[in-house]
């Protein structure tokens, strides 16, 4: 397999400089899903396209034949509405948008591994049958998991593996985790109106501003307190907006935030507490108040055994020391949606040049080392493989 990927090599690269090269939002996909449609046409397969993008794509025997069903390989394509600041030749030509999230690597990588699989099912090497899928819209709620599993993605699926860049690894690492990997992720938002009026009566009106500070004082620390401490429940605002005078009570406000929670159990929960909450705190102060509570995704639930095959195949392919275990992020993947249908699992591929800078996801600046594809694309393709004769 390592020999195969090597006279792919620089042409993935290629590839995957030109996906970073024109990076496309969410649900607007078409580009990229043309690229890897018609790379994986000339290697003979046969690439099913999803409504709107994103495509499906199956390597080898399915399940009449083996009698077991296919092993899924999952990407996501979209990029972020975020200027791209990395000075590589190959920086995003489309203003505003750039793969801070290394969505290109991710692409690149399963496209590699697709590549690799059927030259294996050509050989008749591939004992059970394969499931690409290239999904858009990861970067938003709800994400484009939910309607590619609507589309019968999973249909004759039995596990399902994916990678994501981690800036803060070694390229040539893998970083895995049995159990909850990422956070549970929600929007939230709340809008307080009132009659507005002048700031040296405030008696006489309803004091939208104040009663946004309550919220977003208030809240968080009830949240603390009304659900298991251990679930890790994180509220932390981002934006809040009211009013354009010093001397005027506006009549509305809004603030915006993420809840996040590393329980499913809390997730569950935390949606009634949160609401209850922000009545509580305005309750008294006789202005109006909206609750949108936008369900983002549970966390990412790697099973044990779908961990262990991704761990041995890193092991195959990557050496003997490149398994590392990774912490559980705050943040939000929508992969997690597979797994509340098929067991399956998520490593985090380290990217950062041994000795390196340490970047950052969703920053214009980031830059992987471009070894990563390579090694995206054997570990992929070895656990596809190891998890078909499992």
């Amino acid at each position: 397999m390592a020999e195969t990927v090597a006279t792919l090599r620089d042409e993935l690269v290629e590839i995957r400089r030109d996906l970073h090269a024109h990076p496309e939002l969410a649900r607007t996909e078409e580009r990229t899903t043309k690229v890897v449609a018609d790379r994986l046409r000339v290697a003979g397969l046969e690439p099913v396209l999803l409504p709107g993008a994103g495509l499906i794509c199956d390597i080898g025997p399915g399940p009449t034949v083996t009698g077991r069903k296919r092993i899924g390989v999952r990407a996501d394509l979209d990029a972020l509405p975020l200027p791209d600041t990395s000075g590589v030749p190959w920086a995003s030509r489309n203003r505003g948008i750039a793969h801070a999230c290394g969505h290109d690597l991710h692409t690149t990588a399963v496209l590699g591994a697709g590549l690799l699989l059927a030259e294996l099912a050509t050989a008749g090497q591939l004992r059970t049958g394969v499931r690409l899928i290239f999904q858009p819209a990861e970067e938003v709620q709800p994400g484009g998991a939910l309607d590619v599993v609507a589309a019968g993605a999973l249909d004759g699926v039995g596990q399902i593996y994916a990678v994501h860049t981690d800036p803060k690894v070694d390229v040539g690492k893998v970083g895995t985790r049995i159990g909850p990997i990422t956070s549970a992720s929600d929007e939230v938002t709340v809008v307080v109106t009132g009659p507005g009026g002048h700031t040296s009566r405030p008696h006489l009106t309803a004091d939208v501003v104040f009663a946004l500070g309550q919220v977003v004082t208030q809240v968080p620390a009830v949240l603390g307190r009304r659900l298991d401490p251990r679930s890790g429940v994180n509220l932390t605002w981002g934006a809040i907006s009211a009013g354009t005078a010093p001397n005027a009570v506006p009549t509305s406000g809004v603030v915006k935030g993420t809840l996040r929670c590393l329980d499913v159990r809390a997730w569950e929960k935390a949606s009634a507490v949160f609401h209850e909450a922000v009545v509580q705190a305005t309750t008294a102060l006789g202005v109006e108040v909206e609750v949108r509570h936008q369900r983002g995704v549970p966390p990412v639930d790697n099973d044990e055994r779908a961990t262990g095959v991704l761990e041995a195949a890193a092991r195959d392919v990557l050496g003997p020391d490149s398994v590392q275990l990774t912490e559980q992020s705050l943040g939000g993947e929508d992969f997690a949606w597979y797994l509340t249908r098929v067991p399956g699992a998520l490593a985090r591929l380290g990217t950062r040049t041994p000795g390196g800078h340490s970047f950052d996801i969703h920053q214009g600046d980031l830059r992987i080392d471009e070894r990563a594809v390579e090694a995206g694309a054997l570990l992929l393709a070895r656990a596809a493989w190891l998890a078909g004769g499992v």
